[in-house]
């Protein structure tokens, strides 16, 4: 009995402060019993690693609570969005692992809120201002300063109400008129200074058309969009706490000031996910895409869901790091070397072991008989007994790494040196002899003799040496492009460092950008060899490159042409490189 509550409180412990809300809310019966979630995306972009955070949350509460997480779309400005961005949306969301229960969009609930907007009016509650955007910013006044009351704040009823229609007609060019929310100019929470709720917008949308001339903004469509679904728990970042009266508010106006304490959405804020090294920003993202500094969306330096998946980072891996992190009430800037050390811990489990020379030289085994192939058999993953082998060609001529050798080296060096053993992985353990050098004194072939005893799975093969190398036959190897892919900025915090240098210059942020772009952020190289069992290799497939790095095959991959993406390296070097 003492171990069942020991095991209880220490999952009640482990719970994040959401699910002690979701878990008290069901025990006082709330909402029925249920927990709905949902997921809001704006379609005006590609999902970045940030948004992989929400979606395990929203996603993951409904799963824990048997509840479900709708997919709603937050398409209230039509100038931004586009339905390329809705299907790489839902794409990426798939991928991540998850699957939402129903399909929602806000434009969904126009007419909705078009006759909330009405009723709010009609009960002396809104009210048409014709002010400039300038002149009802300044009249907002200050955190410790009341606002003033708009000149057009009395208006009878039948005006705005004319004036509202007017605005859905055509008739009003954007920015003569909006519908503001008429709450309280003295409140000491900005957001309920006679807040925006309809703009007039003379853009097609994306899904309506030209139905619809007048916008419900962000605030104004938010809770009630959830209300209208039946969502529970509205998890929303940390930005939009000082959102969540007039989120109340609106849903309070909703529901006529019925049942107020219950079936209702309520929303709860968390801590949003941030990396140094990142810049996540969908207006910046845009920016470089715009601007060719990238190449795309799925750029593999970029932080999209769809650039960590072309670079081969797995669902899982970014799940895990997710877990790892965690959900709080206070923002935290995390390290980058996080979530590459969980990128490492599960591509070691899925990756297939294979071996590629992405500097190569020339490796002649002296003693081996010309015109022989031995085929060897190499383990696809040492961590999965399962994962079965594959044949790999040994031959007197091969390919091995520049860095491998080294003619006059230090005592501790345990690679390829005349006079030194090393054994070349499932293979031969081999002596180098020699080498020979261009007239610049650039290494062109390295000579070495095998000893036929030592064949890996011989008796002989259990002779002490320190150095094991990868190699390829240079006759039964396939040329590769690899691309060398590193973190897109020089500076820790490129949102500050960005902030800084605009302040500072007054420039535009693209300028800026380019100030703080890491010049090494990809490195082509175009004379690389990997092994013959690469030919077949699937687009996004999970390679460990042995001794070099995590590998995967990019989409522009073809038989004719091999192109693999380096994912991250087997040891983070960053950190040593920076220190």
């Amino acid at each position: 009995m003492t171990e069942m509550n020991v095991n209880e409180a220490t999952e009640k412990k482990s719970l994040n402060f959401i699910e002690q809300v979701v878990e008290k809310d069901l025990s006082e019966g709330k909402n029925g019993n249920r927990v709905q979630t949902r997921f809001p995306p704006e379609p005006n972009g590609y999902l970045h690693i940030g948004h992989a955070k929400a979606i395990c949350l929203d996603f993951g509460i409904a799963a824990r609570y048997g509840g479900v997480c709708n997919l709603r779309f937050d398409d209230t400005n039509p100038t931004k969005e586009d339905m390329e961005y809705v299907e790489a949306i839902k794409e990426d969301i798939q991928w991540l692992g998850f699957q939402w229960g129903n399909e929602y969009y806000a434009s969904d609930y126009f007419q909705q809120l078009w006759d909330f907007a009405i009723q709010l009016i009609k009960e002396g509650k809104a009210y048409i201002d014709e002010q400039s955007a300038e002149d009802i910013a300044a009249q907002k006044g200050t955190p410790t300063q009341p606002g003033t009351e708009s000149p057009y704040r009395n208006r009878p009823v039948e005006e705005s109400l004319a004036l509202f229609e007017k605005m859905n007609t055509g008739e009003i060019e954007e920015g003569k008129m909006v519908l503001r929310a008429k709450i309280d100019m003295a409140s000491p929470n900005m957001h309920f200074r006679d807040p925006i709720i309809y703009r007039v917008v003379k853009h097609p949308h994306h899904r309506t058309g030209e139905t619809w001339k007048a916008y419900p903004m962000y605030d104004f469509a938010h809770g009630q969009s959830d209300f209208f679904e039946g969502v529970t728990h509205s998890l929303c970042t940390l930005e939009f706490v000082p959102h969540r009266p007039l989120y109340d508010l609106f849903v309070d106006w909703v529901k006529n000031e019925e049942d107020l304490d219950d079936n209702r959405p309520r929303q709860y804020e968390f801590n949003k996910l941030n990396l140094n090294y990142t810049l996540m920003s969908k207006r910046n993202l845009l920016v470089l895409v715009k601007e060719g500094l990238v190449n795309g969306w799925d750029d593999p330096r970029m932080p999209t869901l769809c650039g960590f998946r072309r670079r081969g980072y797995s669902p899982e891996s970014i799940r895990n790091f997710v877990d790892k992190i965690g959900y709080t009430t206070y923002d935290a800037l995390n390290d980058f070397a996080l979530l590459e050390s969980a990128v490492r811990d599960d591509l070691n489990k899925r990756s297939t072991r294979v071996s590629a020379v992405i500097d190569p030289v020339k490796l002649v085994i002296t003693n081996y008989p010309e015109g022989q192939v031995e085929e060897m058999e190499a383990i696809n993953n040492p961590e999965d007994p399962n994962s079965g082998t594959h044949i790999i060609e040994f031959s007197r001529e091969l390919w091995m790494e520049r860095e491998d050798f080294m003619e006059n080296a230090p005592k501790k060096y345990f690679r390829m040196t005349p006079g030194q053993e090393v054994r070349l992985k499932n293979a031969y353990i081999v002596k180098c002899t020699g080498c020979d050098k261009d007239e610049n004194g650039n290494i062109t072939t390295v000579y070495a003799e095998y000893d036929p005893e030592t064949k890996t799975g011989m008796p002989g093969s259990n002779r002490k040496v320190k150095g094991t190398l990868h190699w390829v036959s240079c006759a039964h190897c396939i040329k590769a492009e690899v691309r060398l892919y590193d973190r897109l900025w020089k500076v820790e915090n490129p949102r500050d460092e960005m902030a800084a240098i605009r302040k500072e210059t007054g420039c535009e942020a693209l300028e800026a950008m380019q100030q703080m772009i890491n010049e090494d952020s990809l490195k082509v190289l175009t004379e690389c060899y990997v092994e013959k069992y690469l030919a077949e290799a699937k687009p996004y497939d999970y390679l460990q490159f042995q001794r070099i790095g995590y590998f995967n095959v990019d989409k522009d991959s073809t038989p004719e042409h091999l192109v693999f993406n380096r994912t991250v390296t087997l040891k983070d070097t960053w950190a040593k490189l920076n220190k």
